[in-house]
């Protein structure tokens, strides 16, 4: 019996008998110092490991949280000057019980799973996950209390895995490179070992994790032994090149349907010191990810799109902190994308009779090419975090070309831009923190630049079983308006929330009250959905953790909200929210329903009209029902259903209102190498009433309407109109080994819109009808893309990758918008399409590997 196992065993004795709602004692498990490295092979048949202290009996977390589990798991630590080593031998039944579907990397799939888990610094909040299926497929991710578990990190170590009769076994070694911790001469680390067992859906951990308690990292044990660790000279440079061919059929004279390209950049790691590492990606190059989901968006908000590009996913936990920055941002539209056709020359006729053409737009760039980006971050052995982002985006103009001439000129669309954060964050005992970010745009020339600071705190008791939280932002804007000598609006706005609640137990609560000043904007470097906001909140959920029944455990929630325009100060909303979730025991079968309910709501924001206050669209008395069903995905067949339905109250003349969802996920595993997942959803919103866009005085029908209504300034044209929307999306998966993937993926969606008939809204919300508006605004929106993806890492760190992407958009309106999905596919199929195919080669090297080995 190893030294360790002589500290657990009154810890097991005192685990049965402590609270469930505190954390269960810290275990401790000796790392041991060795002097040659062992040969990673998945045997762990050298002497070293047989010598080194075991960690076992681990406390089953899922389905049922505390038992021991069944079949053991065993785990040794070892270290050098290098790297740490981590060897464990998971012991099962039979060997076809170990599920071992192969996945691309970060993606677990349906199979067993071991994991380590560092807090390097100790501080209970932040660390690094290391995970290895029984299949060999890698996930990392880092712990933060920003982002939780963030998969979008990844770091280059090595594992191997393999199958010895009814067992399996995992070894990883991974480089002191790939984390970050002090220089102290003797160091204790958090540290907690997992498992899943997938045959039997259960999950373990070594030092046991309770859900009654708040928090993940807070709840590890502590690995020993660490001494004369250290830090290595992080230094690494990722070089890549790419090429692309790109068709598209313009079939226009003068202008090629097929064109190339040729790039090249790197990206540098370099650890400053034994805490902090800067990132770089010189000429950056992203057009190989994943296509946007392209929506019709009827509403006054902007659509979020997720971030698919790694550099703006990997270890952004510090600057992620408070939500305000939104890194689509970076690199996103240019600011005067939408002005360039109002910026062009007219038609214009000569005195001789003849006309001259006027301009027209030949290119005009919907991204902006970054220069460079550069992140710096880390965090010391006291529990600073310091974090400091900055990118710089060069001059963007569209072309246009002159109709009569052939001469073309330049519209300038975005100016050089520096984009910059910087984060401080101080974590405290008792699993709290304070931080202070600050981001930052600034631009050349007159243009406006934005400036935003935020102050975060979160302070919990030392039972962690309550915490208050809270935070505090400032944005600022000075300057003028692009291609504009009006200065800029909402130059000084503000924000702040607080929280309080128990946040451990079977029972917890919280009420919460937050105000977003009606000039707050972050929009520059964040997202702002909507400011000029007062909400509070009541919150509470109960949760039983312990098969009981037929279910193996049950959430429940229910909250009341309730909100206000800050300025002028009137009434928005008040809700109601309930639901519930379980699993049932023997099938694994997930289900859930939602429930909301809402007396009559007043939306200040759909109108389009400033300052906010004087017109609203009013969303009659209305309440809703959705559930969810999800089968076990460890049969070859599973699925899930979503489905919902909202009623409204009849509102005068406007009755009928209602919306309907249904989205069916069937998935099919063919083999473990082999797997089809497909969606289809449909949504209808029948006789919604919304804003139906600006009267235009280009068009003969509206002119007539503008005078009457008061111009851009005056009353709103309303419709109330039938939207069906319809999205199908299929993607098929062939992984040959554990470092070599394809995937396909094929997304098509149209929505449809159609004007039942229209109305005029005055100030205060009153409604008159307008028969006579003749103009048809009916419109249809199709999106389709294609993208394959062939990823091959041949070494650690190093992947070759081949990507096909194919899109196409319309946008029909007026008698041209159909109803009909079959017309919208077969339109949207036999509309030109955008062709690209690349291939792009990344190399890692590593200081460390290339150095000079000392004799």
């Amino acid at each position: 019996m190893s030294a360790a196992w002589g500290q657990e065993q009154p810890v097991e004795a005192a685990t049965s008998a402590t609270d469930p709602a505190k954390p269960a004692p810290k275990r401790q498990l000796q790392a041991v110092r060795i002097s040659t490295p062992p040969k990673l092979d998945g045997l762990l048949d050298e002497a070293v490991w047989q010598g080194a202290p075991i960690a076992s009996k681990f406390y089953e977390y899922e389905p049922t949280p505390g038992p021991v589990e069944k079949h053991p798991t065993e785990v040794h630590v070892l270290y050098d000057d290098e790297a740490i080593y981590v060897g464990a031998i998971m012991h099962d039944m039979a060997q076809d019980s170990i599920l071992r579907e192969l996945s691309d990397r970060d993606n677990i799939g349906n199979s067993d799973w071991f994991g380590v888990f560092f807090d390097t610094y100790n501080d209970h909040l932040n660390a690094y996950e290391f995970i290895l299926t029984s299949g060999g497929v890698q996930f990392d991710a880092r712990q933060s209390p920003a982002n939780g578990e963030d998969g979008s990190w990844n770091a280059v170590w090595d594992s191997r895995t393999a199958l010895r009769g009814t067992d399996w076994v995992a070894e990883m070694r991974i480089p002191y490179s790939a984390i970050r911790f002090s220089g102290a001469q003797e160091q204790v680390w958090g540290v907690n070992f997992g498992r899943q067992r997938r045959s039997s859906r259960q999950k373990f951990f070594w030092n046991e994790v309770k859900p009654q308690v708040d928090g993940f990292v807070n709840q590890w044990g502590q690995l020993t032994g660490l001494r004369d660790l250290k830090p290595p000279l992080r230094l690494s440079l990722t070089p890549y090149v790419s090429a692309y061919v790109n068709h598209y059929p313009f079939n226009e004279q003068g202008k090629k349907n097929t064109n190339t390209s040729f790039n090249g950049g790197a990206d540098v790691k370099w650890g400053i010191n034994e805490s902090f590492t800067l990132d770089a990606t010189l000429v950056p190059d992203f057009g190989q990810v994943q296509s946007d989901n392209q929506v019709l968006n009827l509403s006054p908000f902007e659509v979020q799109y997720n971030e698919n590009r790694g550099f703006f996913t990997e270890g952004t936990e510090l600057f992620n902190k408070g939500g305000l920055f939104y890194s689509r941002r970076v690199g996103g539209q240019p600011l005067g994308f939408g002005e360039v056709e109002d910026q062009l020359r007219a038609g214009t006729h000569d005195t001789d009779g003849s006309r001259r053409g006027g301009e027209f737009i030949v290119q005009n760039p919907g991204v902006t090419r970054l220069l460079n980006a550069t992140k710096i971050s880390g965090r010391t052995s006291k529990g600073l975090g310091v974090g400091i982002f900055n990118a710089l985006s060069n001059d963007v103009y569209a072309t246009v070309q002159d109709s009569t001439t052939g001469a073309r000129r330049e519209v300038l669309t975005q100016p050089f831009a520096n984009y910059n954060i910087v984060v401080l964050d101080q974590s405290l005992k008792n699993n709290s923190f304070v931080s202070l970010i600050n981001t930052n745009v600034t631009r050349a020339g007159r243009t406006y630049d934005a400036n935003v600071t935020g102050g975060l705190f979160r302070f919990a008791n030392k039972a962690n079983s309550y915490a208050f939280n809270g935070r505090v932002v400032y944005s600022n804007r000075r300057g003028k308006s692009f291609n504009s000598d009006s200065e800029i609006d909402d130059r000084d706005g503000y924000k702040y929330y607080l929280n309080y609640g128990k946040i451990s137990g079977n029972f917890t609560w919280n009420v919460e009250h937050g105000i977003e000043s009606h000039s707050y904007n972050p929009n520059d470097l964040g997202l702002l959905f909507r400011n000029n906001n007062i909400a509070q909140s009541i919150n509470t959920s109960y949760n039983i953790y312990k098969p009981f029944w037929k279910v193996n455990r049950l959430n429940t929630y229910g909250y009341i909200t309730y909100t206000l325009l800050e300025r002028p100060r009137r009434y928005q909303d008040v809700g109601l929210y309930a639901g519930a979730n379980t699993t049932f025991t023997k099938n694994f079968l997930t289900v859930g329903f939602d429930f909301d309910a809402a007396p009559l709501t007043r939306d200040y924001f759909d109108p389009r009209r400033t300052p906010i206050g004087k017109y609203h669209v009013r969303k009659p008395s209305n309440l809703a029902l959705s559930g969810f069903v999800s089968s076990d995905y460890r049969k070859k067949f599973a699925y899930d259903i979503e489905g919902g339905v909202r009623l409204f109250a009849p509102d005068g003349a406007r009755t009928g209102r209602r919306s309907l969802t249904l989205t069916l996920g069937p998935r099919y595993r063919a083999s473990n190498h082999l797997s089809f997942v497909y969606s289809a959803g449909v949504e209808r919103n029948e006789n919604q009433i919304g804003y139906a866009g600006g009267l235009d005085d280009d068009e003969s029908e509206d002119v007539v309407f503008i005078a009457r209504f008061g111009g851009d300034e005056g009353d709103v044209l309303l419709g109330r109109r039938n939207v069906t929307t319809f999205t199908n999306t299929a993607t098929t998966t062939y992984t040959f080994t554990n470092r070599m993937s394809f995937n396909i993926r094929l997304r098509h969606y149209v929505s449809n819109v159609h004007y039942r008939d229209f109305s005029r809204l005055h100030p205060d919300g009153l409604e008159t009808p307008e028969p006579d508006y003749p103009r048809n605004r009916d419109n249809t929106f199709n999106a389709f893309n294609i993208d394959a993806v062939y990823s091959w890492w041949f070494a650690p760190g190093s992947q070759v990758s081949i990507v096909w992407k194919n899109a196409g958009a319309t946008f029909l309106e007026a008698n041209a918008a159909t109803p009909l999905y079959f017309d919208n596919l077969n339109n949207t199929l036999n509309t030109p399409h955008n062709n690209n195919v690349s291939i792009k080669v990344l190399y890692y090297l590593d200081y460390l590997a290339l150095r000079p080995r000392q004799k």
